[in-house]
């Protein structure tokens, strides 16, 4: 007998780009679908995705294209994959006009911010980004330190009045 799962319909991340909050300026955050071989399926079941390079292309022939995405091979496969090949997005023609205006117009960036699957579907959720410069990730990280210390200067003094 199969074991239950736990999350029946719940959303299960594969792989997440945590370079990208540090990154970018991340903004408008949308969920597109990738056309997978099955191959490309069961290599992210079982051992997720890189997600370090990948970005989004949208071209003139109204398509958006997942590029720098690295899934790993699978050595049992039959029919194996390429591991960064150029893989489809499935979008709605609106989202996509609205992409290629934001890209062309406003001089922003499609990062791939994380990779899940969802209802047994596999989905990425991208997001509108735009580069930061030396100075702000400087203060991103002051800002990341003063936080982490503050939340133990915090957890000593509930220790200490225990």
């Amino acid at each position: 007998m199969a074991k239950p799962k736990d999350k029946p319909y719940g959303d299960r991340t594969v792989a997440t780009n945590r370079r990208a909050r540090f990154e970018y300026e991340l903004g408008e955050r949308y969920e597109a679908g990738i056309s997978l071989q099955g191959s490309e399926v069961r290599a992210l079941r079982e051992h997720g995705a890189d997600l370090s390079d990948a970005w989004v292309d949208v071209t003139n022939s109204g398509s958006a294209q997942l590029k720098g995405m690295r899934i790993p091979v699978l050595k049992h496969a039959f029919l194996g994959h390429e591991e960064k090949r150029t893989r489809s997005l499935l979008l709605h023609r609106s989202e996509i006009d609205k992409l290629r205006g934001a890209v062309s117009r406003d001089g922003l960036t499609l990062i791939v911010t994380r990779c899940y699957f969802t209802r047994g579907r596999a989905k990425v959720e991208i997001a509108l980004g735009k580069g930061k410069k030396q100075h702000d990730k400087r203060r991103t990280v002051r800002e990341r330190d003063a936080e982490r210390e503050a939340r133990a200067a915090m957890a000593d003094a509930q220790r200490g009045r225990r």
